[in-house]
């Protein structure tokens, strides 16, 4: 019970854009929001992603041909998915330390461009170690941050609470 006259903490309502890493199409989110809302004060990297599964190659290759021409439309590099999409957190855990120390959207977009325009393997450490010297992050820092439970923790309480916010598209 909570003592008379003491409210529940506001939740803020400053606009959020949560996003993962390991999802293509929230690449093309990150660029837009980037360009067109610069006022959205927050990026939170979660990891709600799930491996696309596609019956044949056909149906990958109709993927990413929507996906390029969505990139294309908005002026963005060509598309080159990489060969296997990441299914470990290793991405978005790099991404919520990269938000800890004020990067997130630098880091976000590289990490977005080494996946989805040099068509990299986000679950291999050295292409987010390219994506953090790309906006000045230490590589020791990021390596020891990858290992972090206190990373992780946060990670899963961003997660955890972009499951619970609605979406208005």
């Amino acid at each position: 019970m909570r003592p008379r006259g003491r409210a529940e903490p506001a939740r803020s309502l400053q606009p959020r854009f949560y996003y993962d890493l390991r999802d293509p199409e929230c690449w093309l989110w990150a660029e837009r929001v980037n360009a067109e809302l610069p006022e959205v004060p927050e990026w939170v990297p979660v990891a709600l992603a799930t491996e696309p599964v596609f019956r044949c190659a056909e149906e990958r290759n109709s993927y990413a041909e929507d996906l390029a021409r969505q990139a294309a439309k908005q002026g963005l590099q060509p598309l080159v998915l990489p060969e296997r999409f990441a299914t470990t957190d290793l991405a978005p855990r790099a991404a919520t330390y990269a938000k800890q120390i004020g990067r997130a959207v630098a880091f976000s977009l590289a990490a977005f461009r080494q996946a989805f325009v040099a068509g990299r393997d986000l679950d291999d450490p050295d292409t987010l170690l390219i994506a953090a010297a790309a906006c000045e992050i230490h590589p020791n820092a990021m390596t020891k941050a990858l290992e972090s439970d206190r990373i992780a923790e946060a990670l899963q309480a961003a997660t955890a609470e972009a499951e619970a916010v609605p979406t208005v598209a």
